[in-house]
Parts: structure tokens; sequence; C-alpha cells
């Protein structure tokens, strides 16, 4: 009997910590009002610890323990969403605005204002949330809409995640979607510990949540700074009451959900463009990254009234600022050098806020481009920044030219090596003539090399390869392969364990396959596509260093211009030595698998542009050329198809210049499914 009371006591005490703890963790990570010092919480979560480790028996998967990690997963099962997730139609005008407002006013028959709901548009990654009974089944990514991935596991590491809803009056079977994201001073901080222990640093907050929501261990999605804003409802319990979006945010947050505090209900699309106007004046203030705001009917009987058009809703819109530009001063002009060999020109300016962020710096191209703009030192000038896209100097206020402004002199010798800069006949870049021997394009050599599309040597970062390069320890990518634990270790903020594993990844690049050797070897005009192309074709490097121009011509979409450009790599002595050393040095590139000859895409181009959600940029790409395609980095009037998500810019444009068929996220995926059946 004492034995059962005390089983019945130590019970009892786990469920009060559990309790204590999602208390304190949802005023932390949902309410943002820490209610604990930080020691108090770890010693609540030790204690839990302690108990659950001495009576496993009690452990259940919703408890706040479990949020660290379960097993890793080999792949991630296909999830169908019941009610698809739809993309949303976008606007950049005002007047494409007030447009909406009109058609939907126009549909519903209605000529009085209507109540719309404003929300930042985070930039994130969609997902899915099926609660059964108050309890997380199921998480999933939109994927293509109709189709996700479910990774579960994952997101029950996240704190801002209910395990088990908050309240009592919650229905049966709810789903929730939202948005997970990285805010950008913990995107920050990730990126600077990364930094400093040799690690790779992730590209952007966007990219970094889309990539930990997909690592096979959750383990490593915990450690992630990942967190999520609830933006709405899918399939609930019929005769639920809940009657409008912003009622169902507001219940939501009740039942434990993190909303952001930003949405609003307006009356009126003159409302709508003064909150519009109002939240993006003040995105730069924001904590995390935004690509625009999405407007929707709050009524949802008027939802369900206006309906879907194809895949996006009538009674939704993102609105989504055009390119943006700001006034600045051109300070000084500076001169990097790649790992081509190539000078570019870089605008150092006075700090200017454009496009969501202060920009200080811009590309300038090239020569030309400098003497298209007349651009002087001293100038004004006008700075461009959309999205993502590295700020470019779009035009010159002449007018105001200063008295004092001076001319931009280009470089005759390399500014990192001394050595002579020529410019190639029909080329507009110049270029450093010592090669190798400039310590720059070393290095950014090497960073090639070690690149994710290349070699992919995690850990081997710009730092350490400059370390490398000026302690002489490197002269060529061969060279990697002969550094030891202990040569590792000597360098700047490198422990033991980070040594040991930059070691392990190096020697682990050795089985690369012969597409990604070729691409790391960094010749000009070859990029992942046609490297991937030539591997298939001459499945090994010595067939292909062979190779007359002739020969190099009869691979699909190698001209003239590439042919000459690998001939010219293959002729000069150093860069032949560099491939056997790299064979010497234990270097295995595989050829690719033989494609049959009646391969679905076989012989035909593909072109991936814009954002896509269901897959990596690198998951489609393997996947059409599994079929047989070739991806390429361009459109021309050769491309066969383009795949075009949210974002794509030029390379659209092209497609529709070229009359090029393209096919959206969703069509893409169906396409997908019917070949690969």
């Amino acid at each position: 009997m004492a034995t059962e009371r005390a089983a019945a006591d130590v019970a009892a005490e786990v469920e009060r910590l559990r309790a204590q703890i999602e208390t304190h963790n949802h005023a932390y990570h949902v309410l943002d009002a820490p209610t604990l010092s930080d020691a108090e919480f770890d010693a609540l979560f030790d204690r839990l610890l302690i108990l659950e480790r001495e009576h496993p028996e009690l452990i259940t998967q919703e408890s706040p323990t479990q949020r660290i990690g379960g097993a890793a997963a080999t792949r991630f099962p296909a999830i169908r969403h019941p009610l698809p997730m739809l993309s949303l139609g976008k606007c950049t005008t005002m007047k494409e605005l007030r447009d909406f407002d009109t058609r939907v006013r126009r549909l519903l028959a209605s000529e009085a204002e209507l109540s719309y709901a404003c929300e930042p548009k985070i930039d994130g990654v969609a997902v899915r949330l099926y609660y059964e009974n108050g309890h997380l089944q199921l998480a999933a990514t939109r994927g293509d809409g109709e189709e996700g991935e479910d990774i579960t596991a994952n997101v029950r590491t996240l704190n801002s995640v209910p395990l088990r809803l908050r309240g009592e009056d919650w229905p049966q079977r709810l789903e929730v979607r939202g948005e997970v994201y990285m805010p950008r001073a913990d995107f920050n901080a990730f990126n600077l510990a990364a930094r400093a222990a040799g690690e790779r640093e992730l590209v952007n907050p966007r990219n970094g949540a889309a990539g930990s929501l997909r690592q096979l261990d959750p383990a490593v999605t915990a450690r992630r700074p990942l967190t999520m804003f609830c933006y709405g409802i899918g399939r609930i319990d019929e005769n639920w009451p809940l009657t409008s979006h912003v009622a169902s945010l507001q219940r939501l947050a009740e039942w434990g959900f993190r909303i952001n505090p930003d949405t609003r209900k307006v009356v009126g699309i003159e409302a709508v463009i003064d909150y519009v106007e109002t939240f993006l004046a003040r995105r730069g203030e924001l904590a995390y990254d935004i690509d625009g705001v999405v407007i929707k009917v709050d009524d949802f009987a008027a939802q369900d009234a206006l309906g879907v058009l194809t895949r996006t809703p009538r009674y939704a819109i993102a609105f989504k600022p055009a390119a943006e530009e700001a006034l600045t001063r051109l300070v000084e002009v500076d001169f990097q050098v790649g790992r081509t060999g190539a000078v570019t020109p870089v605008a150092r300016l006075e700090p200017v806020f454009v496009g969501g962020v202060t920009v200080s710096n811009a590309t300038l191209h090239n020569s030309d481009e400098i003497a298209r703009l007349d651009l002087r030192v001293g100038d004004l000038v006008w700075v461009r920044r959309a999205g993502d896209v590295i700020p470019q100097v779009v035009r010159v206020e002449l007018d105001q030219r200063p008295e004092d402004a001076r001319s931009i002199e280009f470089p005759d010798h390399c500014p990192v090596c001394s050595a002579p800069v020529a410019r190639e006949e029909g080329e507009v870049v110049a270029r450093c003539t010592a090669r190798r021997s400039c310590p720059a394009q070393l290095v950014h050599g090497l960073l090639h090399f070690a690149s994710r599309g290349a070699m992919d040597i995690q850990g081997l970062g710009e730092k350490v390869i400059t370390q490398l390069v000026e302690r002489e320890l490197v002269a060529d990518a061969a060279d990697l392969y002969g550094l030891d634990v202990d040569a590792l270790a000597g360098l700047d903020r490198m422990a033991e364990k980070s040594a040991q594993n930059l070691h392990e990844a190096i020697q682990g690049s050795r089985q690369r396959g012969l597409a990604r050797v070729i691409f790391a070897l960094g010749i000009r005009e070859v990029g992942e596509a046609t490297a991937a192309a030539l591997a298939r074709h001459f499945r090994s490097l010595p067939a292909l260093w062979e190779a007359d121009a002739d020969s190099l011509q009869a691979v699909r979409d190698v001209g003239p211009v590439v042919a000459r450009e690998i001939a010219e790599f293959f002729v000069q002595e150093e860069n032949r030595a560099l491939v056997e050393r790299l064979l010497a040095a234990g270097v295995e590139p595989e050829p690719p698998p033989e494609l049959p000859a009646t391969a679905p895409l076989a012989d035909q181009t593909w072109v991936l542009t814009g954002t896509l959600e269901g897959l990596t940029r690198k998951e489609a790409k393997a996947r059409l050329e599994a079929l047989g395609a070739r991806v390429s980095a361009s459109v021309s009037a050769q491309t066969d198809c383009v795949v075009a998500g949210p974002g794509a810019g030029q390379k659209l444009t092209d497609a529709e210049r070229h009359g090029v068929p393209v096919l959206d996220e969703a069509a893409f995926m169906v396409r997908l499914g019917e070949l690969e059946a």
C-alpha cells in the first residue's frame, strides 16, 4: 500500500511539474512575458528529468522533456492535406489593392464597406498542425498545397507549438495553419556562434527555417532558433461557432497558440491601405522578416460565398511591395577579386535604409556599368533593393554632382597580388592574370571547391580557408586532403572537436560524384547543370580533359564559348596537375548512373526559378535529373520548360519572351508524379 501511495505521489508531482513548465513555456515563448528566471525554470525542468529517468513508465510524448528530439528519421512520409493549403494572389500597387476590394464587393453584391483582417506576411515556412481531442497528432509542410511531408517529430521540438491545447472549449478535431520562422536576432546569434566554431552558417532566416524543419534528426531541429505564428484555422468540426478570421485567431490564442500581435481588423479599403503603408514603413524595426502584408475578408460566410479561383482564394490577397529605392552618396569604390580573377567594383555608400535593411555596399558589376551610369565618387546615387537581391546603384543625380566629384579609376594591377589586370577581347570583365598564385583567387577557389554544390565540405568557411592560405598550409585544393587534425587545431578559434569534425568532413568528401568534382574545379562557364551533362557524357575526368572542342560541343547545351573554356582549362599544366593530385589523394569521382535512352525527360533542358515550398531547389533538381533532364541556370530559346514559384523574376520574363512553357509549383508536382509513376 505504501509503495502504491509513493508511486501515486511521484505521478502527481510529474504532472504538476509538467503543468508548471508548460505554463512558463507559454508565458516565455508565446506571450513574451517570462514568469521565472532561467535558473528557476532549469530547476523545475531538471527535477522533471530526474523523475522521468527514475520512472520511465511515466514518460509521455507530451512531456516538455520530449521536445528535445526523438529518433532520427530516414525520410519524410508524404501527407495529403484534407483541405488544400492555397496560394495567395498578389498585388504590388495601391490601385491593384483597390481593384481587389471592388472585385470582392461586386461578387458579394455589397455596396457597404467590408471588414478586412490585415496581418504581416511572415517570410518563413507554412505548416499544418492537426489536433485530436486537444493533443497534437500531426505536423506537415505545405508542399504543393495538396500534399506535404510529415514533420511531426521536428515540430514537436518548438516551444511555441502547444503539444496539448490549453483551456477546455476546443473542438474534437482541429487543424491550425502557421508560419515557422527564425527571428532576426536569433538567426544572427546562431550564425555568430557557428562562425566562431568554424561551422557552416545559415544563408538567411527563411532558408534556415526551411532547412531546420527538414532535418532528419529532430535533435538538430531542437537546437535551431525556430518559432511560429499561427495565421488561421483549416479543417474544424462542423457547426463550431466561429464566424470570422480575427475571432478565430483570438480563440487560437486562448488555446495556447502564438498569434501575431500586429494583426488588425479594419473597415474599408482605405483603412487597409493605411495599415499596409504604416506597417511596411516600419518593417526594418520588426524582429522578423516579412515579404508583404496579407489582406483577408474577415467574415467566414463572405469567404465561403466568394470561394476559390483555381488555387487562390478570391477572399484574400498578398500585398508585396515593389523594389525599393533610396538616395544616398557614393563615398568610395573598392575592387574585389573573385575565384576566376574577375576584378569587381563595389560601391561604398553612406548607410541608407532601403528594402527593410540598412545598405552600405552595392555592386557596380564592371567598368562598362560605371561608364554607363557616368558614376563618380561623391555622387548622389539611387540604390535599389528587392527582397534578398544584392543592392545595386541604378542611376546618378547628375544635376546634383558636387564640384569635387572624382572619376573612378579601374586598376591595371590586381589590388591583392599586384599582377597585371587584363580584359580579354569580347569580355566586359577585367581579370587578374596571376591565376592561383593570387591569394584572393586561391581563397575564393577553395571556397567554391568546398561549397554545397561542389565537394560540400562542412566547416570549411572563408575564415578557415583564409588562414590556411595565409599560413601557406594549402596552395591548391589537393593540399586539403593532406591536412591533419593538429594542423587544423592550430588555426585561430579552432577547438579540438571542431578540427576533428572538419578533418572528417574533408576526408569524407573524397567520395563525391563526378559531376560535383567537375563543378568543384571551377572551370569558367561550367555551372552545376553543365558539369552534370559533362559527367553523363564523358564518364571520367581523363576522358573529359582529353576531349577536343568538337567532342565537347557534342554535349547538349555546350556551345563554342563553354567548349573553349573547358579545353583551355585542361591545356594548362597546373590544372592537369591539380586533377592528378586530387586523384592521387584518393578523390574517387564516381560517374552518374546510366540513364535509359527512354528516360521521360532525356535531352530536355529545364529551369527552376522563384521559391519552391514543397521541395528544396536541390531536391527538385535531383528529381528532374533522375528523369533525364538537364537543369540549367538560364533560360534560352532551347529551354524546354520553366518551373516558376513565387518571386520569379527575369527568368520568368525570359521564358515568356522565348515562348517557353511555364509550370507553377502545383503543376510541376503533378507532372513529376506522372513521370515518376
